[in-house]
């Protein structure tokens, strides 16, 4: 039994945005048995440009259903069966969080049928809900509208069965394995229901009771699950299926996780760690002086010795960047690394260039832009607290850095008698300091809000 399932939101983030619309289709594996579709007011204003690829405007809203409203049709609807979406997790998320808001734990066996079309059918140029769509002749009726996704992926989801059949006409595990794969004989399955939604650190040890992996999740339930039902490579399998036991720290603060996710991988280091996340950081910007005295800047893959002075995970975000801060300080694009030539710069042969690449600008002028660039990349030279989220609504997080440097987290209670910055100070578990910390901190700080900074 399936519920398929589709929404539309104000945006892309669970957290932040709400449900606009929501279709549901009851499915018994042959047929559609039942179906609700409505508008909802997500009770904030629709962006224009989700208006724009949706159709759906504040005023078509203004008098539907609010969440709470249509929450309890939306248990009775999914109740006893298996969640299916494109793109699963997305709705998923939605979903759990306008419940979590109402005080209810919303918990369904989920199906994705973005991952099954590409173990079911491989090949296609592209699995999004349009393409595969148009690739298998599934004709959307409303596109980025609630029912017409929903209906186009009940279609996807029967021509995925029928592929998933054998001559006898049973499903493989690729369809009735919803929740959990093979897992160790020695996992306590009940202990998964009492792993929160929150962010923290998870830890896996195999039934010698070695620490085979650490990570780190915005949503511990949500990432030990994935794990638990990871079928995706051959090393994700072998690890899973080791796992005989899983413990966890909420944290509070997603910030707090990354740290200690990265110190506790260096200090354990998990046989199952090797690839450590700041290995996605493969990408660099560099400083340099050249032989005339300008300060250079440049971008490319980051070597063993090396030492950029700010990390990316891909080439285009570091290109951007140095575009961003040529463009800001009015900077030479021959000495940003951004055009390639023995002679000016092409903004020089059109005016924008002062002539630092060919000599027109003195060298003491250009610097003292390139230097207030560089700056942008220094992490800081000041003393402050980073105040974030913490483990429940009287708490909060802190983050102590001295003279720029890391100096470990704590934790205090916002509403102790006699609270002030010596509760900060006294909080904090001295931790060690190195360039990953760093490229954490400055990479957090700079995508994801906090709470405050504190200087002292």
């Amino acid at each position: 039994m399936y519920a398929i399932v589709d929404i539309e939101t104000t945006g892309g983030s669970s957290r932040i945005e709400k449900i606009t619309e929501i279709a549901i289709f009851q499915h018994d594996g042959e047929k559609i048995t039942g179906e609700f579709v409505t508008l909802v007011n997500p009770e904030r204003n629709i962006p224009y440009f989700i208006t724009n690829l949706t159709g759906i405007t504040n005023e078509m809203v203004e008098n539907a259903p609010r969440f709470f409203e249509v929450a309890r049709m939306i248990i009775d609807m999914t109740e006893g069966r298996t969640l299916v979406a494109h793109n699963a997790k997305f709705d998923y998320s939605f979903l759990r969080q306008e419940f979590k808001s109402l005080g209810y734990n919303f918990r369904r066996s989920l199906l994705d049928t973005v991952t099954l079309g590409r173990k079911l059918m491989p090949g296609h140029r592209s699995y999004s809900l349009g393409n595969i769509c148009n690739d298998l002749g599934i004709m959307i009726n409303g596109r980025h509208r609630a029912a017409g996704d929903a209906l186009a992926t009940v279609r996807l989801f029967e021509l995925l069965m029928e592929k998933d059949r054998d001559i006898n006409g049973r499903y493989s595990e690729q369809i009735r394995n919803t929740r959990l794969s093979k897992l160790n004989p020695k996992l306590d399955i009940s202990k998964l229901d009492s792993v929160p939604d929150e962010p923290g650190v998870y830890y896996f040890y195999n039934e010698k009771g070695d620490l085979i992996y650490i990570g780190k999740s915005r949503n511990l339930q949500q990432r030990i699950r994935t794990h638990l039902s990871n079928n995706s490579t051959n090393r994700a399998m072998e690890m899973r299926d080791l796992i005989a036991d899983i413990d966890w720290q909420v944290t509070g603060s997603e910030l707090i996780a990354l740290l200690m996710e990265s110190s506790e991988i260096k200090k354990n280091k998990p046989v199952y760690n090797r690839a450590q996340r700041q290995t996605g950081y493969q990408w660099g910007i560099f400083s340099f002086f050249d032989c005339n005295g300008y300060l250079n800047f440049s971008f490319g893959r980051i070597g063993i010795e090396d030492n950029p002075v700010s990390v990316f995970t891909g080439k285009e975000r570091a290109k951007a960047t140095l575009i961003s801060l040529a463009e800001k300080y009015g900077l030479c694009q021959k000495l940003t690394g951004l055009y390639e030539t023995n002679g000016p710069c092409f903004h020089y042969h059109v005016g924008i260039c002062r002539g630092a690449c060919c000599g027109k600008e003195p060298a003491d002028s250009y610097n003292e832009r390139a230097r207030k660039a560089a700056d942008e990349f220094v992490f800081t030279h000041r003393n402050f607290f980073i105040i974030d989220k913490g483990r429940d609504k009287e708490e909060r997080s802190a983050i102590k850095i001295v003279n720029g440097k890391y100096s470990g987290y704590g934790y205090f209670n916002i509403n102790e008698m006699g609270f002030g910055l010596t509760a900060v100070h006294d909080c904090i578990q001295s931790s060690a300091d190195n360039r990953d910390i760093h490229t954490i901190l400055k990479q957090y700080l700079r995508g994801f809000k906090i709470e405050k900074i504190i200087e002292f």
